[in-house]
């Protein structure tokens, strides 16, 4: 996803459908901004917008975010989504400070 494409108003409407298809991501949103903030927000737009490896979830057919590509992530996520029958994932990135923010 090019981050120059998407619009304010695309990733407003990929927040009202988190918020209307996708409840326990959206209960993961929730809990992670009480962990760190407003921050959780950024990187859940941030990820919206197409950057990487900081916001990508999964939840009954629906799919937000921008898929991580450290190739240690995503050998364990499918794993445990086989191995355990998750219903949802919701993965937060960390971005680099001062750095590419995210991006590869």
């Amino acid at each position: 996803m090019d981050t120059r494409t998407v619009s304010d108003e695309e990733v407003q409407q990929h927040i009202a459908e988190i918020k209307a298809h996708m409840p326990e991501t959206y209960k993961a949103i929730q809990g992670k901004a009480g962990e760190i903030g407003r921050r959780a927000y950024e990187l859940v737009r941030r990820g919206l917008r197409g950057e990487r490896n900081l916001f990508w979830a999964m939840e009954r057919g629906w799919v937000k975010g921008t898929p991580f590509n450290m190739p240690e992530i995503q050998p364990d996520v499918a794993l445990a989504m086989v191995r355990f029958g998750s219903a949802y994932v919701c993965i937060f990135g960390v971005p680099q400070e001062g750095g590419a923010h995210g991006a590869d």
